[in-house]
């Protein structure tokens, strides 16, 4: 229930409070007194956009303040966004000169998502401006789901309904993903296939480089080693023997004086190397073979990485395995995306079977509910003078998934008898739409735990016997909620509980607008205004006594 409202420094509001009961709120005051003002303002605590152009003294900011009496159900949703929890919760706004706005709940600091989900369970307003809802499919669902008590229901399919589009959405952008990668992916494959194949882990291309070397030129290095042997093995003359000689003549120099030892040890180990040298060099050249078939592997092998080096712009070999890492990677890509199809593929088969459990529930509770909506509605149409009024709700299939079932659904109206229903849209008249709206407003009022509910000039374009009968109507809805009404219709204001006026004066100079309760005397005067314009005859005073009895 709203407790409290308070303003300040908000359009023609300087600073503004007022206290709010239970039942039946009335608000009257002239054209242009400031309904719309006060109104506009608790539209913030809605979380409606804020906008400083409403703000009168830029030198200070404006702020708007709603005290709400909650229940304990809400606890959960407290707690869920760690939010204190009071039983009396202040909502507050406020916009800063620079044009920001900030948002409080019990002084904790909120986003406008969480204000807007916690004063939608809180309150409702409806402007006479806002009939055309009434149009909208998604109203109209609201409408008969509200009466077939598929709340729970609906919001469990909705939340799988986003899921399942969420799905098919990732679905989609994997296949096309998938199918841009197929393009090249035949040729991506080619290239990797032809770099596993040279199996490039296992090539030394520098060694390669050098075995072909080697294999080129077998013919000059065998004559070369024939020659280096031949000088080195020549009896009397060959270097060996010539080394050999000169070693042991040095080791009895040596023996004969201590002074050419170490010389003779270099010797020595000089000629173990070259010994050694020459049995290495004996044993390679045992090894050459000058068969051509061996340089031709070679450079096979040579122009098959050459290619690949030029087809990759690459020159060296850890540059081809990094490439063909990234196109392994990228196939086990693809695999993965297959993967993830089928996956998803599988996970949106079965959330299909379950939402279409879900829309045939939600379809059944609204066919059984639909003749109790008709019932309802036609009965206070009827009440409000529309006495041939019908109306039918018109459900039809579909093929795809909504966010409402797999349903459409259409409001037919006619006022009149012997005509055919239509669209409502289409069917209303703009005298009809406030009583439309009412009746609807207060089936929907029935079946909701919304603690309060504000009508502003709902009863638009009535008077005289309907215009007491939509306050009956409001009298009786205001048993169960608390109702606040902003009326010009005396036959409604003579219904309120308590009555409060909006009065737009000039103080000091400066016109604002207040906002203030009324006594019994105080709406009395009200209500025959309203009956008579600015001059009360006794008349008046006559007729809104009758009318508050």
């Amino acid at each position: 229930m709203l407790s409290r409202i308070y303003i300040q420094n908000f359009a023609l509001i300087d600073q503004l409070e007022i206290n709010f009961k239970k039942g039946l709120q009335v608000i009257t005051g002239e054209t242009g007194a400031g309904k719309s003002i006060i109104l506009g303002a608790l539209r913030l605590i809605l979380g409606e956009r804020a906008d400083s152009k409403s703000i009168s003294d830029f030198s200070t900011k404006s702020v708007v303040e709603a005290e709400f009496k909650i229940s304990e159900s809400l606890k959960i949703f407290f707690e869920e966004n760690d939010l204190d929890f009071e039983v009396d919760t202040i909502i507050r706004r406020e916009i800063l000169p620079s044009g920001k706005s900030r948002a409080f709940v019990n002084d904790v600091p909120v986003t406008l998502d969480v204000l807007k989900e916690l004063s939608e369970r809180l309150i409702d307003i409806h402007s006479q401006f806002e009939t055309s809802q009434l149009f909208s499919e998604e109203y109209q669902f609201k409408i008969i789901d509200g009466l077939s008590e598929n709340k729970n229901l609906i919001e469990t399919y909705q939340n799988d309904y986003f899921e399942f589009q969420r799905k098919q959405r990732e679905l989609e952008k994997l296949k096309n993903t998938l199918s841009e990668g197929n393009k090249e992916s035949d040729y991506k494959l080619f290239l990797l296939e032809e770099l596993e194949a040279a199996q490039l882990e296992t090539v030394n291309y520098e060694l390669l480089q050098s075995q072909i070397s080697l294999a080129e030129n077998k013919g000059a290095i065998s004559e070369l080693l024939v020659q280096i042997f031949a000088r080195t093995d020549q009896e009397e003359v060959g270097l060996f023997d010539g080394f050999y000689d000169v070693k042991n003549k040095l080791s009895r120099v040596a023996d004969l004086s201590l002074q050419f030892s170490e010389l003779n040890a270099r010797l020595e180990e000089n000629y173990v190397e070259f010994k050694d040298i020459l049995f290495q060099l004996q044993n390679e050249a045992e090894k050459l073979d000058a068969n051509p078939e061996d340089l031709l592997i070679l450079q096979e092998k040579n122009d098959k990485i050459n290619a690949l080096f030029l087809k990759h712009k690459v020159s060296d070999i850890e540059d081809l395995l990094k490439i063909k890492e990234e196109l392994s990677l990228e196939k086990n890509s693809f695999e993965d995306i297959e993967n993830k199809i089928a996956q998803l593929e599988k996970e949106i088969a079965e959330a299909s079977q379950s939402l279409l459990k879900k829309a045939e529930i939600l379809s059944k509770n609204r066919k059984q509910t639909a003749p109790v909506f008709v019932e309802k509605v036609e009965s206070l149409l009827h009440q409000l003078g529309l006495e041939k009024a019908k109306v039918e709700v018109e459900l039809s299939s579909t093929k795809e998934f909504g966010k409402f079932g797999t349903e459409k659904i259409q409001l037919l109206f006619q006022a009149n008898a012997g005509f055919a229903l239509k669209p409502i849209q289409n069917a209303i008249s703009g005298g009809e739409r406030s009583r439309v709206m009412l009746s609807i407003k207060k089936l929907m009022a029935e079946n909701a735990e919304l603690p309060t509910l504000i009508l502003d000039e709902i009863d638009t374009g009535v008077s005289g016997r309907i215009a007491d009968e939509m306050g009956n109507v409001m009298q009786e809805m205001a048993e169960n909620m608390q109702l606040i009404v902003i009326t010009h219709l005396a036959q409604v204001a003579a219904k309120g509980n308590d009555n409060y006026k909006v009065q737009k004066s000039d103080i000091e100079g400066k016109t604002q607008t207040r906002i203030f309760p009324l006594n019994q005397e105080e709406k009395l005067t009200e209500i025959a205004q309203l009956l008579s314009g600015s001059k009360i005859t006794d008349a008046a005073i006559l007729q809104a006594k009758e009318l508050m009895q």
